[in-house]
């Protein structure tokens, strides 16, 4: 499957001041990945951490938080990786569950889940 990406509105679970990101779709990341600093502007504050592995296969500790995605007219809160500064941004699956939608691979979107046959 390519890969593609998608512009979301970003804030903390208080719905304080919002950013617009744009990201890289990726089912295979269970977790959405953004900068640290970027979080951290939003006041997101970590509530856990935990071990991650990389797609080089490097395990590393990040910082976990919790923040409330917009995207096509849905939002949801969802949990996300602090990640380092030059991290690109990825929206992950458990954001993408949690918003309802699904890939459409072929024309590089994101549809309600409710226009597909399950």
């Amino acid at each position: 499957m390519g890969t593609f990406n998608v512009t979301f509105r970003l804030a903390n679970l208080q719905g304080g001041e919002q950013r617009e990101v744009e990201s890289l779709v990726d089912t295979g990341s269970m977790y959405s990945i953004l900068p640290a600093p970027l979080l951290h502007a939003l006041d997101v504050q970590p509530v856990d951490s935990d071990l991650f592995e990389l797609a080089d296969g490097r395990v590393m500790r990040h910082e976990i938080g919790d923040v409330i995605i917009r995207v096509n007219g849905r939002s949801s809160p969802s949990r996300v990786i602090f990640g380092p500064e030059d991290a690109e941004p990825v929206l992950g699956a458990h954001a993408l569950e949690g918003l309802r939608l699904v890939v459409d691979p072929y024309n590089e979107r994101l549809l309600p889940a409710s226009r597909l046959r399950m």
